[in-house]
Formats: structure tokens, C-alpha cells, sequence
């Protein structure tokens, strides 16, 4: 009983530790002057800036998509007028 007791104690120790260390790094992301929350604030801004870029290469994307689209089917259409054409080009022959 007493050898757990005594290893309870160390963990709550260590538990201890550990809190106030992540209390440290909480402190140190809100403090805006640190290199830490730079960094951080930075790399929050470049996700975001992606994100955004992302959002506007998807919409452009979807956009070509559209008009390749409408290019085949305009293609298609060219391809049986031409057939077409060709066709009373060589009736009137």
C-alpha cells in the first residue's frame, strides 16, 4: 500500500509538472511576442491564404469544366455538320 502510495504521489507530482508546462505553452501562444505564437499565427495565416487559394482553383477548375463541356458538344455538332457537308458535296458531284 505504501509503495502505491508513494508511486501515486510521483505521478501527481509529475501530473503537476506536466500541467504547468502546458500552461507555460498556452501563455506563450497568447502572448503575440513570442517566436512560438508567431510562428504559429503565421503558419494560421498560410493555411488560411491555401485555403482560400484552394476554394478559388476549385471554382476555376469547375468553371474550364463547364466550358470543355460545351466545347465537345459544339465539336460533336461540327463533326455531323461536317459530315453532313461532305456528304451532299459528294451527291453533288
Amino acid at each position: 500500500v505504501t509503495a502505491l502510495q508513494d508511486e501515486k504521489n510521483s505521478l501527481m507530482s509529475e501530473n503537476e509538472i506536466m500541467n504547468d508546462r502546458l500552461d507555460q505553452l498556452d501563455d506563450s501562444l497568447d502572448d503575440p511576442n513570442t517566436v512560438v505564437a508567431k510562428k504559429y499565427f503565421n503558419a494560421q495565416l498560410q493555411l488560411e491564404q491555401l485555403q482560400e487559394e484552394n476554394f478559388r482553383l476549385e471554382a476555376a477548375k469547375d468553371d474550364y469544366r463547364v466550358h470543355c463541356e460545351d466545347l465537345e458538344k459544339q465539336l460533336i455538332e461540327l463533326q455531323h455538320r461536317n459530315n453532313e457537308l461532305t456528304s451532299l458535296a459528294e451527291e453533288s458531284r
